[in-house]
């Protein structure tokens, strides 16, 4: 892959020390950015004012936050859906209750504003996991199966392709999507990064339908065209780089969330900010997040 010559440097904007973070989420209520730091349960809210950062923990891994319409909280934790209000953990919608060995880990949520979360197992065991749609009246149905690492999720601003990464795929696969059902057709691989590159995590897209894609062990965030075509790269210090969105007034900075978990001591003293919540301002904007009418 040719690297263009302009790439971007993303500056930390907390040095947070994740062991995973994950799922940053604009918040366009209380103009804050959500996050989660997956195997402590760890809820952030960050406030870009003035760089502070409240956390209230779910008691279980959780691996999504989203914001709902009405107000308050949905998560995606190992258990299944729930909704934290008032500091309280309460599941709506148990997931997987059988499978003791998975938890839920990356979501968002559509434009019919229903919530996508998938899982994995804690041991990544090939093909345990599943993609999962909660509905307004908790029902909750299994998208796609016998997947590895359900990942990043997103929906291009015309509402008619969604995208979705099984990391363990190192590719992101685009579907026909359809606003009133909700259902997805059609697959067909969009962008593969190679093993030695990385693997593909979170992602996002911006407001001209361009994909940003996390990619762990790939010290980078990338920029693909609709067409799945490779444009521009913003890169970190940090090796393994989770996700990201955009957040902001005027949704002009990318957060990018990262995680110092499984790295060895010497990794971590040539990475001393993995783990931290990264900010750049790349020169695109972003889109409000789609709000949950669960």
């Amino acid at each position: 892959m040719t690297r263009p010559t302009d790439e971007l440097v993303a500056d930390v904007a907390l040095d947070g020390h994740a062991e995973v973070g994950e799922g940053p989420t604009w918040d366009p209520l209380r103009h804050r950015l959500w996050w989660v730091d997956i195997p402590l349960g760890a809820v952030h809210r960050f406030d870009p004012t003035n760089g502070s950062d409240q956390v209230v923990y779910a008691g279980q891994p959780v691996g999504a936050v989203v914001i709902r319409q009405r107000g308050g909280l949905l998560l995606a934790v190992r258990d299944g859906f729930a909704v934290l209000e008032r500091g309280q953990l309460r599941i709506i919608a148990p997931v997987e209750a059988e499978r003791t060995g998975n938890r839920m880990n990356d979501g968002k949520v559509d434009p019919g504003g229903r919530f996508w979360a998938g899982t994995m197992a804690f041991d990544m065991t090939p093909a345990a996991g599943a993609l999962y749609r909660l509905h307004q009246d908790y029902r909750v149905e299994i998208v796609l199966s016998r997947l590895t690492i359900s990942n990043g999720i997103d929906w291009s601003p015309d509402g008619r392709t969604m995208y979705f990464i099984d990391s363990a795929k190192g590719s992101v696969t685009a579907f026909s999507y359809d606003r009133q059902t909700g259902a997805i057709r059609e697959p067909r691989t969009l962008i593969v990064i190679p093993p030695d590159e990385g693997m593909p995590d979170g992602m996002t897209v911006d407001s001209a339908g361009f994909l940003w894609v996390a990619v762990w062990a790939g010290y980078a965030v990338r920029r693909y065209s609709p067409g799945g075509t490779f444009v521009s790269e913003i890169r970190l210090p940090v090796s393994q780089v989770t996700s990201c969105a955009f957040g902001g007034p005027a949704l002009q900075d990318l957060y990018i969330t990262t995680a110092s978990s499984g790295l060895s001591p010497i990794q971590r003293e040539e990475q001393p900010n993995a783990g931290a919540l990264f900010r750049v301002r790349p020169g695109v904007v972003g889109r409000q997040p789609n709000l949950c009418r669960v």
